[in-house]
């Protein structure tokens, strides 16, 4: 295996401009899922990726989810494109996944170079919108394939894919296809790779074996019928926002704690094993208060700030619907209010049991207000939290692919985010799924001047044909 994978590297190190051409390329197509004017773009590109797969010889199912109402336009969505590289049964499947949607982008939003059109920046990044989320890794495996054939070496697995156009928007109708094709397009799969998310810092990779779920609830307070004078009336009535204020103060307190009682009762203990694993991380708290701009970092010790990010549930607070909230003064009194925050969850957090704790404490405080007013709280979104073992082969190949390509062990790690496709596919295909980032935890996705650096970009090639092959090595 070594002269062939150092063989693919080499090609890939002399095809390094061609590359980064096919990056400007498919960063010029203004994929934005979330702008109904872009819907053709989106859909543009999904059928380049279908065409270039084909023309390599990949066999291609284009999936058309249905239909959505955008701006005010009913609208059909993007098609999740699947395909099949390679079919030779005394090989591994792998399957991978990833988008090629974007998140919308305007040069008046701050960013200092169209965002539209890659830019090659002297100190090696590359920037443009999509360029590390998520067209760089989704090219990465179509790269990875095209050099593989032209330097005549044969793929080490059977190559599955499954791009959607829809991640940014929600992952509208990904889901139900999943599901449908867990025994037709995708059986046979023995692992999944998941390249979307990034590293914990800038200079060492990492495997991501975790990631937390996210309930999210609405505090709806009703009082009076309509809007009141707070002249004539403040003092004589029981005012919704007061209440709505009193509560969200009673979620979580000013140190992170969320004070539900019982919250943390299912959280699962911290193993010798775990305690480890946090040694040698690329994190500090230095670098986190220069990405803040701000130092209003609650803990003193930065392993308990990534035991907050990764391993415990958190309360956020995120707004208040029905407010008063533009500018200048208004002396109004709403009649109804809404507040809304979100919970995230951790191993072995059940959200059903999270939302009777939830709905039951916010009903006992609000009882004590002796309030008139009317209360209820409405979940309006229950996604799970995804934990793997980083011992499984799946981690242990793509471990060995890290090593082999950036010299060093990468740091195993988990997100404080969501990526709810990874336990789809874990739940409906019944193999393990690994998180194997080729960005920087500084490529700004979703911000101006997203960028992928030029190393990240190469050398993640590198890294995921390397992975195919450790794959293909595994007993």
């Amino acid at each position: 295996m070594a002269n062939t994978v150092e063989k693919y590297f080499d090609l890939v190190d002399q095809n390094q401009q061609k590359f980064i051409e096919t990056l400007r390329e498919v960063v010029a197509i203004p994929s934005v899922s979330g702008d109904a004017s872009r819907r053709a773009d989106v859909v543009r590109m999904g059928e380049w990726l279908q065409a270039r797969w084909e023309a390599l010889g990949a066999q291609c199912k284009r999936v058309d989810p249905g239909k959505q109402e955008l701006q005010g336009e009913v609208l059909d969505l993007p098609p999740v494109i699947l395909g099949q590289y390679g079919d030779d049964p005394s090989k591994k499947t792998v399957l991978v996944y990833g988008h090629y949607d974007v998140q919308p982008a305007l040069l008046e939003d701050g960013w200092e170079t169209d965002p539209f059109t890659l830019v090659e920046k002297e100190d090696g990044r590359l920037v443009g919108r999509g360029s590390t989320d998520d067209k760089g890794p989704v090219l990465g495996w179509l790269l990875c394939a095209e050099t593989h054939k032209q330097a005549g070496i044969d793929m080490p697995v059977n190559l599955k894919f499954c791009f959607e156009g829809m991640e940014e928007s929600g992952s509208e109708g990904l889901d139900a296809i999943i599901i449908d094709e867990a025994d037709k397009w995708f059986k046979g799969t023995d692992l999944v790779c998941i390249s979307d998310n990034y590293w914990l810092g800038t200079q060492k990779p990492c495997l991501t074996h975790g990631l937390r779920g996210v309930s999210y609830f609405h505090l709806e307070v009703e009082g009076p019928g309509a809007d009141l004078h707070s002249g004539v009336f403040g003092g004589t009535v029981h005012e919704p926002m007061v209440d709505l204020v009193h509560l969200l103060s009673r979620l979580v307190d000013n140190d992170g704690r969320i004070k539900v009682p019982g919250i943390y009762d299912q959280v699962m203990a911290v193993t010798d094993d775990e305690e480890r694993s946090y040694e040698g991380l690329e994190f500090s708290h230095k670098a986190l208060a220069g990405d803040l701009k701000h130092d209003v970092i609650i803990h003193d010790d930065e392993r308990m700030t990534l035991k907050h990010r990764w391993r415990y549930p958190t309360l956020s607070i995120h707004g208040v619907e029905g407010a008063f909230y533009a500018p200048g003064d208004k002396t109004v009194i709403p009649a109804r209010v809404r507040g809304k925050f979100s919970l995230r969850t951790v191993p072995n957090m059940e959200p059903a049991k999270v939302a009777e704790l939830v709905t039951k404490y916010v009903g006992d405080e609000f009882a004590k207000l002796g309030s008139k007013n009317r209360m209820r709280v409405i979940e309006t979104h229950a996604g799970r939290w995804w934990y793997s073992s980083p011992d499984h082969p799946n981690f242990v190949a793509a471990a060995k692919a890290t090593e082999r390509v950036y010299g060093v062990k990468p740091d195993l790690t988990r997100e404080g985010g969501s990526i709810p496709v990874t336990l789809t596919f874990e739940e409906c295909l019944k193999v393990n799924v690994l998180l194997l980032p080729m960005g920087a935890a500084d490529d700004g996705a979703h911000s101006i001047n997203e960028k992928i650096d030029k190393r990240n970009y190469i050398q993640g090639i590198k890294l995921l044909g390397a992975y195919l092959h450790e794959v293909a090595a595994l007993d």
